[in-house]
């Protein structure tokens, strides 16, 4: 079970944009990208067919899932672990709070 998902509200913890905060928009293996965090601008050629303008385009890039951490219901980043219930199911927690996270 993955500790960070989809939509998950997220801080980043290391790096150049350290402090910053978004939701996570795509998660792939070990590497996610947040919504407006470590933005690099890209040329882009233009395409009349599809009406894409050419010029720099701002893109988020992708980050490693270490560099983050999930904010909690109190607003603060937080580790998560993942614990099994007695009916056999798993649910992830914040380790600071001890609290189950709603997903």
């Amino acid at each position: 079970m993955n500790k960070i998902k989809v939509g998950d509200q997220v801080q980043i913890i290391a790096g150049k944009d350290k402090g910053k905060s978004g939701s996570v928009l795509s998660f792939n293996g070990n590497y996610l990208v947040v919504e407006g965090c470590n933005i690099y601008k890209k040329a882009q050629k233009p395409d009349p067919d599809k009406g894409i303008q050419g010029g720099l385009v701002e893109v988020e890039a992708k980050l490693h899932r270490s560099n983050v951490c999930l904010i909690d219901n109190k607003g603060k980043a937080s580790r998560v672990g993942v614990r099994q219930l007695n009916d056999g199911t798993k649910v992830r927690y914040f380790k600071s709070t001890d609290e189950d996270i709603s997903s």
